[in-house]
């Protein structure tokens, strides 16, 4: 059973910077042995895995975690945002500073990034583990109906204006709006806290980030996690809480269906946590970060 740790503040997390393409890219590493690549979700921040990495790196891991191109304290480039081009991101990270076989964690979009990971680049990951995954980047025009259609494709529209989309971004990176948001997707409001907001607003004041928010979310949406899964043979974790209304719990349905398939015994393993919404590692680390340690300990 991991040992309970106090959490990283977000000041506390030593962050070093990386150039990739030109670009600055954030991370830090903290720990050693068994490398570990933590993958943060859409808005997010290598920060949102400050409750899990003193526990990873307490049980012999070497934790990294990375602040994509476009958020955190990494660039903002104006330029065409893909899961391919973090794929690329990832990989490069690997060869640069790993050269291992490495265990990939994901929230989210993360989540998908690290099936990516295990199914295009086998001989970087050992092993995965996704919470909440996204099973796309943005919705596939196949997967609305009417009057959700006209709702995105106007949303689309109005963030992409030159004219109209500043004005949509100041309003959705309000605090006011950013502690909304988050009490649609934390069960517990306790854990939305001053510190989580700002994690969130600070990247949003950069000069550019309109403009990478604009090509993130009308970007394409990337592989289904559908077509990703038959190609993958390492061991999957995969975590998922359960009070989530942006990646509910029947998109789980695929993952749990094989953790029960007498055919790959043991490959996959799913657990749901009630009471939590789309972000466990941050809403409920007292159970996340068991999971994972007891988890590892069996790869």
């Amino acid at each position: 059973m991991v040992a309970e740790l106090v959490p990283l503040s977000l000041a506390a997390i030593a962050k070093h910077t990386w150039s990739w393409r030109g670009h600055a890219i954030a991370y830090t590493v903290a720990g050693e042995g068994t490398p570990i690549v933590l993958i943060h979700g859409f808005g997010a921040s290598l920060g949102h895995w400050r409750k899990n990495i003193p526990a990873l790196a307490a049980e012999g891991h070497r934790v990294y975690a990375i602040d994509l191109l476009g958020f955190g304290d990494s660039d903002q480039p104006e330029l065409p945002y893909t899961l391919d081009l973090w794929q690329d991101l990832l990989a490069d990270f690997w060869s640069e500073f790993i050269q291992t076989p490495t265990i990939f964690v994901g929230n989210s979009i993360g989540g998908l990034l690290t099936l990516m990971m295990l199914a295009n680049h086998p001989d970087k990951a050992k092993a995965g583990a996704v919470l909440n995954c996204a099973g796309g980047l943005n919705h596939r025009p196949e997967e609305l109906h009417p009057p959700l259609t006209w709702i995105m494709g106007a949303f689309t529209w109005l963030v992409s204006s030159p004219r109209v989309g500043p004005f949509v971004f100041n309003q959705v990176r309000r605090k006011g709006r950013i502690r909304s948001s988050l009490q649609q997707v934390y069960r517990d409001r306790a854990a939305i806290t001053d510190e989580l907001i700002e994690m969130i607003y600070t990247p949003a004041c950069k000069p550019t980030a309109q403009k990478v928010f604009a090509s993130i979310v009308t970007a394409p949406p990337g592989p289904k996690p559908d077509d990703l899964l038959p190609h993958i043979a390492q061991p999957l974790l995969v975590l998922w809480g359960e009070n989530d209304p942006w990646t509910p719990i029947k998109g789980a349905e695929v993952y749990r269906k094989l953790a029960e398939d007498v055919a790959r015994p043991g490959l996959v393993a799913f657990h749901s946590i009630p009471n939590t919404g789309h972000c466990p590692h941050d809403e409920r680390p007292e159970v996340v970060n068991p999971l994972l340690v007891d988890w590892l300990q069996d790869l």
